[in-house]
Formats: structure tokens, sequence, C-alpha cells
């Protein structure tokens, strides 16, 4: 059956995408959607999180079919999400983000492998950046003090295979659904049911750590979170974050992944995590700030920009907190009130 129309049929899956200002982005992402989602029943929601760039103006123009909610509050990634839910008529949830791009029916695998594994709470794929290079982020562990502190772009190079990281799966022998901890946001499928029953994404997160939060909420019920890698879609990545300055970003993944820690392991180890931050921005920063005295033009712009992020992040391991209440952010950011799941 064509998935291009629901309307004379209940959709059995139903697309949630959260927009902001992504619109170009958006249209290409649907784009995708259309030509190669064709095995499937599907609706598509998107939240527009009070960006306001003209989207819907663009849905109506050139995808009539799309359902579009405006948000006059930009209340996050998770919210925006909780509120497409409460449109939705599907038995699936696929949260899919507006910067994806699909190269063939991976929603059709993806629904299969849903309906068919033990246990499923949650599927995912491989996420390609956009040179088609693997996007090792699609797949993650659970933070600990331990794999944040030492996390580096330089030891998951070298050591990729290595389980703190948690993306052993992504570099198997074969391609069959291999059982995770976190799968990425930026393409999660879940039954109905299973999001449901756990509340849906946590209210409490600015930007960043909801999909980790509702992966350990789905784990904790025993069910199961796959990444199914025998597909994969391009996810161009910080398309919308790109668009707030500064080191917000930084700061703002660390501040998600302290609240992760006090919300599932404690205060105890939050606090630790939080001084560990501190110690290694301060760590990183003695290292810096001589190779900047001592070098010459070339490296100068990314060494600048390396000591504002660790000075930033040291000022937040030390006790300033991200400003959350800015309207202008991305909308994996949240603020105002929540939204209830139907």
């Amino acid at each position: 059956m064509n998935g291009h129309d629901s309307s004379t049929s209940v959709p059995e899956l139903s697309i949630i995408i959260v927009n902001w200002n992504s619109k170009d982005l958006l249209r290409q992402c649907l784009t995708s959607l259309y030509r190669h989602c064709q095995k499937t029943v599907f609706e598509v929601i998107v939240v527009d999180g009070a960006s306001f760039d003209g989207c819907d103006e663009m849905l109506a123009r050139e995808f009539p079919a799309v359902r579009f909610v405006q948000s006059p509050e930009n209340i996050g990634f998770g919210r925006c999400n909780n509120l497409g839910v409460q449109h939705a008529q599907g038995q699936y949830f696929l949260f899919l983000n507006p910067d994806t791009e699909l190269l063939e029916d991976s929603i059709a695998i993806l629904m299969e492998r849903a309906r068919s594994l033990p246990e499923a709470g949650a599927v995912g794929c491989r996420l390609l950046n956009a040179d088609r290079s693997l996007q090792t982020s699609c797949v993650q562990p659970f933070p600990t003090v331990l794999n944040q502190v030492i996390d580096s772009h330089f030891l998951r190079t070298w050591f990729p295979k290595w389980s703190v990281w948690g993306m052993q799966a992504l570099y198997k022998d074969n391609d069959d659904p291999a059982e995770v901890e976190v799968i990425s946001g930026a393409c999660m499928l879940i039954p109905k049911q299973v999001f449901i029953g756990v509340g849906g994404f946590s209210a409490q997160y600015f930007m960043y750590g909801e999909d980790l939060d509702l992966c350990f909420k789905i784990c904790e019920t025993g069910k199961k979170i796959y990444s199914v890698l025998e597909t994969s879609i391009v996810h161009h990545g910080g398309c919308s974050t790109q668009k707030y300055s500064g080191n917000f970003s930084s700061v703002a993944m660390r501040d998600s992944v302290h609240k992760f820690l006090r919300e599932h392991r404690g205060a105890a180890t939050a606090g630790v995590y939080r001084l560990a931050m501190a110690g290694n921005a301060l760590v990183r920063l003695v290292f810096i700030v001589p190779c900047l005295m001592f070098t010459r033009n070339g490296p100068v712009r990314h060494g600048l920009g390396s000591l504002k992020k660790w000075t930033s992040i040291l000022g937040w391991g030390f006790g300033k907190d991200p400003i959350y209440a800015s309207a202008a952010v991305p909308a994996g950011a949240s603020g105002g009130k929540a939204h209830d799941l139907p």
C-alpha cells in the first residue's frame, strides 16, 4: 500500500518532525521521505518550535498532506515531540530530525524489525554524515563519570571498539540488529504503547539528553533498544544549533548529562561528574594556553576556539549554569510549560 496517502485509512506510523529554522532542510527531508517510503501507511506531523520561519506556508504549498502544529513558544525538542504525539494516530511513532535524508526505504526496514525483534522498545539505524561517512554517535552508552571524562575524538578514533564508548555494534562483521544502550533521537522508532507507558520525553532537558533519558526509561521497563545496521540515513547534524552562537552547545551537552546522572544515578554521582568536568577542562587549558603562546598563524583560530570552549566548560563545572530562558534557541532546547501526553 502506498505510504503517501493515509487519508482513507488509519496510519500505522506517525512520523513526528520538530522544526526550528530548518525550512530548507525540512523540505529536503520530506522529499526523500515521500520518494522512498512506499510500503508503510504513514502520516507526518511537523511541529514548529516558535521559529516562525515560514515552514507552514512551505508545507501547505508543497506537502499539503502534512499536519502542521505551531508551538507559540520554543518549548524544546522533547516537549515539541510530545506535542506532536498529541495529534498522532499511528501505533508506532518515528521521531525524525528535519536534517535527515532517506537513501532507501529505511522506514519499512525499521518497521519490520520493530515488529519482529524480541521485546523491542525502540529501534534506530546507522546515521551517516553528509559525506556518507559513519556518524558514530548514532549509538552511545549510558553516561558514567569515567566515559565522560575520558571521552575524546582522538581516543574514539584510535580505539573505536573499546566497550567504554558503547559503539562496538557499529563494527560487527554482519548487519544483524544489535542490542545497544542508546540510539540517537535523530531517528528513533518506538511503539506507541512503549512511548506512552514511560511518559514520553522528559520535560527537564533544555537541549540534548532527551533521547538518552528516553532510552534509559525504556530499558527500565525490560524492553530493549536496537540498532538496525542493515540500513542508513543521512543526518546532516547540528544545523539548527549552529545558528546559536558561542559555546552554548558544549556546556548544554554536559549540563544534560549532569541532569541525567542526578535523576538516575543520584546527586552524589552528578556532583562528582561536575567536578570531574571542571578538572578535565582545567587540564586541557593547561596545555592549550602554552600552545597558543608559541603557535603561529595557522592553528591559532582552532586554538582560540578550544580555549573559549574549555573556559566555558570550566565555568560550568564550578557552578555557572547555562542560561535557558532565551526563546531564540534551537528546538532541541526547552522552556515554558511541558506538554502532557494523551
